[in-house]
């Protein structure tokens, strides 16, 4: 979306924005003991300040002492009393924001496999069928609002927390790294990658931030809106003590910090059971900002509400969008939009994972050409997305085939069931196999093996 000069390839050679390593200096800010967030410098607190009063209480004459307080009269969060998207649209340009480029991120840990037991029967979030799923329905929502302020309609697109990025990279939907032509294109490329996945972890939003970062830099400074979209929490181990951040809640935090510097808005919407107490701490209790650039919306609260489809729809848009038009005046205000900072985090995407007979030479291969040292590997099982058959036209070699039974424990399967070759046969936490195989005849029959087991 956007200019077409921020839509070009992602360029690998960044020597231009500095060293490889610049990520280390992000983390620079303090952590009292009261709070695990750092508080703004006096470089940072005057826009954060002007922030906290969007309107005059009833009654009051306020006069403006600068610039800021005045802009935030006029750019507040638009209202809530619309109902339709194309109300909301119309709010948006209304209420100051002229043009918007979207970046999409997309979380695939494994998380997604349990975190729609209440709210979406049981299934994984990730699940394909005749509906759309809670992410199809977000990117489909944000997308045909936002679709008006865009003016090319190339969207970029990034899958992370899979077996191939854990918490260190992001894939992009495309092997050539260009960008999704419309949110239409999304959605298709988005059922395309889905059945190639093996969800994992652990999850860190920082990888996708990072990327979406680059991207501004690149397209010399224009006004972006990174939307991701995921199941929970940025991982937190029950070794990291009361008080103290987990390295992804670190990361994620600096990453936030660091995007505020640019023309950059970050909207995470919250889909499946939750818990989403630590996204609100990214919401409102991260001050050390140049503005306030991260909205936590909670997409399955919006959605059970018993009004409307339509109405749930609009009342979503809004919700994710309404602190659009002021922090766009932000980056004006603060003379982030337009330029080029001459830095960036240095991302460069992943291909899309395709798992196949080599594929775990291909990831380790990929994945050396990413920016950063790894970090020590994650021992968590690597989870493919269940319920789904290989789309017709679509090489079987590439996707991951699932056994419907319980086995009790782990097994070999014979070498006369018809398999060829087997590469892995995993028991999941619950019960649910996979087998990651080249090739099953459809003369097999997956329910007799059970019978020889």
């Amino acid at each position: 979306m956007g200019g077409k000069s921020s839509k070009g390839s992602i360029g690998r050679d960044y020597s231009s924005y500095g060293s490889a390593n610049s990520s280390s200096s992000w983390n620079q800010y303090g952590y009292p003991p009261a709070s695990p967030y750092p508080y703004p410098s006096s470089q940072q607190s005057s826009y954060y300040a002007s922030q906290q009063h969007h309107e005059p209480a009833p009654g009051s004459q306020r006069t403006p002492q600068h610039p800021q307080k005045r802009l935030d009269r006029k750019y507040s969060r638009i209202a809530d009393n619309y109902q339709t998207l194309d109300q909301v649209t119309v709010a948006l340009a209304q209420a100051g924001l002229e043009s918007s480029n979207l970046i999409v991120g997309i979380d695939f840990t494994k998380s997604n496999e349990w975190t729609g037991a209440r709210s979406f029967n049981r299934r994984s979030l990730h699940h394909l069928g005749n509906g759309q799923n809670p992410y199809e329905q977000a990117i489909s929502i944000i997308g045909r609002t936002l679709s008006a302020f865009d003016e090319d309609n190339l969207i970029p697109c990034y899958g992370f927390g899979d077996a191939s990025t854990h918490d260190q990279d992001v894939f992009s939907f495309f092997p050539d790294e260009r960008f999704c032509n419309g949110f239409e294109e999304v959605l298709m490329q988005y059922k395309e990658i889905v059945p190639n996945l093996r969800l994992a972890g652990p999850t860190s939003f920082a990888p996708v931030i990072e990327m979406a970062i680059t991207i501004v830099e690149q397209s010399g400074g224009q006004y972006h809106v990174l939307l991701i979209i995921a199941d929970g929490q940025v991982t937190r181990s029950a070794d990291t003590r009361h008080g103290q951040l987990s390295p992804q809640e670190r990361r994620t935090i600096d990453a936030i910090v660091r995007a505020s510097e640019y023309p950059l808005s970050i909207i995470l919407v919250g889909v499946g059971d939750g818990p989403w107490d630590m996204m609100r701490e990214f919401d409102d209790n991260i001050p050390a900002r140049a503005f306030d650039n991260f909205q936590f919306v909670n997409f399955t609260e919006i959605m059970s509400k018993n009004i409307s489809e339509s109405r749930k729809e609009t009342e979503f848009a809004l919700a994710s969008l309404m602190e659009i038009p002021s922090q766009h005046k932000a980056t004006i205000e603060l003379g982030l939009l337009g330029h080029q900072r001459g830095i960036s985090p240095l991302r460069v995407p992943l291909p899309p994972p395709i798992y196949g007979p080599h594929s775990s030479i291909r990831s380790k291969a990929s994945r050396s050409s990413s920016f950063q040292q790894r970090s020590p590997s994650y021992s968590g099982y690597d989870t493919p997305v269940s319920g789904y058959e290989t789309p017709s036209g679509k090489d079987p070699s590439s996707s991951s085939v699932f056994a419907p039974f319980v086995l009790p424990i782990l097994r070999t399967w014979p070498s006369d069931v018809g398999i060829r070759p087997v590469v892995t046969v995993e028991k999941t936490s619950s019960c649910a196999l996979y087998v990651d195989a080249l090739y099953i005849p459809e003369s097999s029959s997956i329910n007799k093996f059970q019978c020889n087991l």
